[in-house]
């Protein structure tokens, strides 16, 4: 079987392969954070839409064509989102629509996508903040003190302690 010159200019030229980035994300109280992990990125491509947004860039000395069509669980503020380019990843900024109203995962299926996984580095639970909340050590405190902690020895010196023994003027004895 003989092939033509187009069909051979397709077999010898590379493999150009589309597949998803691997990604990461994290949710804030009005914005959700994606950061794509590819390296040396060109053609960088992010549509932002209501519900949905779409990645995409060639990356690496291999041309590897990344493609990331992503729908939303919630809706996003096209206008207000961005997006930002370095050497080793493509950092997307979603502004949410309805900020204050968290995202239990990134996308409106509840189905696990291989390439995305959650930026525990950067992970908060902001929806429990208030002013209001105590703190951790504020709640250890309280319940210290409401467990009849009170024999607990008083640290409010301790600091001055501290610093009169880092001051010694005696003078040591010469080694051996």
């Amino acid at each position: 079987m003989e092939l033509s010159r187009p069909q051979l200019a397709v077999l010898m030229s590379p493999i150009v392969t589309r597949q998803p980035a691997t990604a990461k994300w994290y949710d804030r109280r009005d914005s959700v954070f994606v950061e794509f992990c590819v390296e040396d990125s060109k053609d960088v491509k992010v549509l932002f839409d209501k519900t949905k947004f779409v990645f995409s860039c060639i990356s690496g000395t291999d041309n590897v064509k990344h493609h990331n069509p992503v729908e939303l669980f919630g809706e996003i503020n096209p206008k207000d989102s961005k997006h930002r380019r370095t050497d080793r990843s493509v950092l997307c900024c979603l502004r949410k629509a309805e900020a204050g109203k968290s995202w239990p995962r990134l996308t409106k299926d509840k189905a696990k996508c291989n390439w995305l996984s959650v930026d525990f580095n950067n992970w908060k639970d902001w929806e429990d903040d208030s002013e209001e909340d105590l703190s951790s050590f504020d709640k250890f405190s309280e319940m210290m003190n409401t467990m009849g902690g009170d024999d607990l020895p008083d640290l409010d010196g301790a600091d001055e302690e501290h610093e009169s023994a880092d001051v010694d003027n005696e003078k040591m004895p010469d080694l051996e």
